[in-house]
C-alpha cells in the first residue's frame, strides 16, 4: 500500500486507489460508524433550538478506544481523577459537547464511506478519489480518528517504546492492523501536506 494524496488545481486532493485499498478503507469507516454508534437524533418537529441545547452523556466511555475519541476534557499531566472538581467539570464539558463531537465524528467516517462507494473502478478494480476541499476536512478527521482507534487497540504509546510493534513478524496477529495503522498515518500526512499551502 503506498497511495498517497497529490493535490487538485483549484483545491482538493486526488488519491489513486487499487481495489484492495478501497475495500479496507470502507472497512475501517464502517466499523468506526459501527464503535462511535448511531447517537440521538432528534425527533422530526423537535424544536431546532431545544435540539441545540440537548444534553448528552457525562460519563466517559469505558471502551478505551471510545474514550480516546472522546477524551475528558479536565484531565491531564498531574490531573487526580479522584479530584471531585475536575470530575464535575469534565462531566459537565462532555454534557454539552460529545453529542456534537459524535455527530461530526459519524459525519466524516459516513463522507469517506459514501465517496469510495461513489468511485469507477477501472479494468484492475482500482479509481482515483478526487476530494473537493470541502470533503478533505472529513477525510482528516475519519484518518484521525482510525488512526486513533486502531493505535489504542494496539497500546501505540511513545514513538521509543512502538519500535517492537513496527517489527512483528508477519505470523503475529497485530501485524495486519499495524500495517493499517502506518498506512493510515501515511495518507493523513499526504493528505495534510497537499492542502498545506
Amino acid at each position: 500500500m503506498s497511495s498517497h494524496f497529490e493535490p487538485l488545481e483549484g483545491g482538493g486532493a486526488a488519491v489513486a486507489l487499487d481495489e484492495v485499498e478501497i475495500s479496507i478503507l470502507r472497512s475501517l469507516a464502517v466499523q468506526l460508524l459501527e464503535l462511535i454508534g448511531p447517537g440521538d437524533e432528534p425527533v422530526q418537529g423537535d424544536d431546532p433550538l431545544a435540539a441545540l441545547f440537548a444534553e448528552g452523556p457525562s460519563e466517559p466511555p469505558s471502551d478505551p478506544a471510545l474514550a480516546r475519541l472522546f477524551p475528558e476534557a479536565y484531565q491531564g499531566p498531574g490531573a487526580d481523577r479522584a479530584d471531585e472538581e475536575l470530575r464535575a467539570r469534565s462531566a459537565e464539558f462532555r454534557r454539552f459537547t460529545e453529542a456534537d463531537l459524535r455527530t461530526r465524528k459519524r459525519e466524516d467516517a459516513l463522507a469517506v464511506v459514501r465517496s469510495l462507494d461513489a468511485l469507477t473502478p477501472a479494468g484492475d478494480g482500482g479509481a482515483v478519489l478526487e476530494l473537493r476541499a470541502e470533503d478533505c476536512r472529513h477525510w482528516l478527521g475519519a484518518l484521525n480518528d482510525l488512526r486513533l482507534t486502531i493505535g489504542t487497540r494496539l497500546e501505540v504509546g511513545d514513538e521509543d517504546d512502538n519500535e517492537e510493534l513496527y517489527r512483528l513478524p508477519d505470523e503475529d496477529p497485530r501485524k495486519p492492523m499495524v500495517m493499517a495503522y502506518l498506512w493510515l498515518g501515511a495518507l493523513q500526512e499526504t493528505l495534510v501536506e497537499t492542502l498545506s499551502p
